[in-house]
């Protein structure tokens, strides 16, 4: 099983998605703890940390407590978030600035996050996350598409909103890779490692029916 584990690693290093991260946001290969590689303070091919919140997790988990998007009484929510979850929590353990970068491995790093990268743990002026997109909640606020009927129209990536963009077990679920590619393969050459072009807000147009 671990040498099936070393060998879809290296498959991965080698594949396309090696060379988008290249040079990228996410390419930590120039940070001095980083040892030369790319893919390491995120991932390892052996003893990842638990839980796994994605695949072989090779960094320090963020247990911030997180203060979601909230209503502001002008009922604009009709989908509340709920606790940051999977990939949400994997870019929060850098983005939300409580757990420095090279932490990971098991060691306890320095550099922590800056810039407008630091979103913090306050939540509540970003996107909200961790929250169900799905047909039901097209039936209350007409002003989204249906995710189920919807193409998203990536660049790579085929299937409706649902299948291309929404996480968890139903693919219901908005978090922060549903706008956010962290391996830079989806488009780019698109700033902030966004899924597709929003010039002209097309982004946020695919969702939301304005």
């Amino acid at each position: 099983m671990k040498k099936l584990l070393v060998v879809c690693f290296c498959l991965l290093l080698t594949s396309g998605l090696f060379s988008a991260i290249t040079g990228s946001a996410h390419d930590m290969s120039g940070g001095g703890w980083g040892f030369g590689e790319i893919c390491i303070v995120c991932h390892t091919p052996h003893n990842a940390t638990t839980p796994m919140i994605v695949p072989l997790w090779n960094h320090q988990t963020s247990v911030a407590g997180w203060i979601p998007y909230v209503d502001t009484g002008d009922n604009t929510l009709d989908s509340l978030p709920g606790p940051p979850q999977g990939c949400s929590i994997a870019c929060l353990s850098c983005h939300d600035g409580t757990v420095a970068v090279d932490s990971y491995g098991g060691v306890v790093g320095a550099t922590m996050i800056a810039g407008n990268a630091n979103i913090g743990f306050d939540l509540t002026d970003d996107h909200p996350i961790s929250m169900t997109y799905d047909p039901a909640l097209v039936a209350i606020d007409v002003e989204l598409y249906d995710p189920t009927a919807t193409a998203a129209n990536l660049p790579i990536t085929p299937g409706n909103i649902d299948v291309a963009m929404l996480k968890g077990v139903g693919n219901d679920r908005v978090e922060c890779c549903s706008c956010h590619d962290v391996h830079n393969t989806e488009c780019p050459a698109c700033p902030s490692l966004l899924v597709k072009d929003n010039a002209n807000s097309a982004l946020c147009l695919t969702c939301h029916n304005k």
